[in-house]
């Protein structure tokens, strides 16, 4: 009768070719660990199909081995309709992903956490009470409270992008006056001179860097004005800010992020406008937006896998000393040339 008992420690320590005490110290994260023993512990767990026991080995390490995906909002989103944006927005998927390519070699799971106006001290309550050891926390607000309650209660936590006013947390972000700049030099390099903006809301951080990057590097060129129309990163928005510009006769429009450039690019279809020939159009992320658009866009490339691998690299580590300092790590953009510029 074949046994159908799980694998053991000694189990992945036979297969590995290395001691038990050995194996113990990789799954429960001891550091100082040789890479290469690393690798050939981790290959035979998934060989053996090894799950290290949580509860023992949160005894030993007094960690959880989970961190929390926070995404922090003005509101409370208990509705649908918002879980159904975070589900069908590139960018968050994208976030997801890069946490996972570290997380996941690491033995550590991701928890997603909603948290609205409301939810800040519960979750503060939570995270000191040891539901995670530690959250990378993705801030929608303008003016968001949490990421300097996280800093006064000493919990390791890590942005993405930077936060709206000075506080003690460390942050990935891009240099986003940069990429908006890559964006108006293509445009300016196509010879358009009737050139147009839809951005975020202005009070959002990156939003605020990417008005300020294309509008001065379109002053550079002489162009003292730019007519702007504002949306909120959603497609819906972004075909409305549109039609608000549609009465200046643009012959280029610079969208601050890819959603809001598909809907852009509808309502130039719409009108009969021939995109490039007759408007050029540059967006803003290369997310999966980009190359579904009609025709391709021509897009800032936002690398938010790998600035979302950082964030995770940086909370580890914060995780292993939280008496470390606060750093930040700024990411250049770079221009994706497709066919609507």
């Amino acid at each position: 009768m074949q046994s159908h008992r799980l694998p053991t420690l000694e189990d992945v320590a036979r297969v590995a070719g290395v001691s038990r005490a050995t194996v113990s110290r990789v799954v429960n994260g001891v550091r100082n660990v040789d890479p290469q023993l690393h690798q050939l512990v981790w290959t035979a767990v998934e060989q053996t199909g090894y799950v290290p026991n949580r509860l023992a080995r949160s005894l030993v390490t007094r960690r959880t081995g989970t961190v929390a995906l926070v995404v922090s909002d003005s509101e409370t989103h208990d509705d649908d309709p918002f879980m159904s944006r975070f589900f069908a927005d590139p960018y968050f998927g994208r976030v997801v992903g890069g946490l996972m390519s570290v997380l996941r070699p690491a033995g550590v799971q991701l928890a997603l956490q909603m948290v609205g106006a409301d939810g800040h001290k519960r979750l503060i309550g939570d995270l000191r009470n040891g539901q995670a050891d530690g959250a990378v926390v993705l801030s929608l607000p303008a003016r968001d409270p949490l990421p300097g309650l996280l800093a006064d209660a000493r919990i390791p936590a890590v942005l993405i992008g930077r936060p709206a006013e000075p506080v003690p947390i460390s942050y990935v972000d891009l240099a986003n006056e940069t990429g908006a700049a890559l964006a108006a030099e293509r445009l300016v390099a196509r010879g358009c001179q009737r050139v147009g903006m839809i951005s975020g809301p202005a009070d959002v951080p990156a939003s605020q860097d990417r008005i300020t990057g294309f509008q001065r590097a379109m002053a550079r060129h002489g162009h003292a004005w730019v007519p702007s129309a504002a949306g909120n990163f959603t497609q819906d928005s972004g075909e409305r800010a549109m039609r608000a510009l549609m009465p200046e006769q643009l012959d280029g429009v610079f969208v601050a992020n890819d959603l809001m450039a598909l809907g852009a690019l509808l309502v130039l279809r719409d009108a009969g406008k021939r995109v490039p020939e007759d408007v050029a159009v540059v967006g803003f992320d290369d997310s999966s937006a980009a190359l579904a658009a009609r025709p391709t866009l021509t897009t800032v490339r936002h690398p938010l896998e790998d600035m979302a691998a950082e964030a995770a690299k940086l909370l580890l580590a914060r995780v292993e000393d939280p008496a470390a300092r606060v750093s930040s790590v700024i990411y250049e953009p770079t221009l994706v040339s497709r066919q609507s510029a």
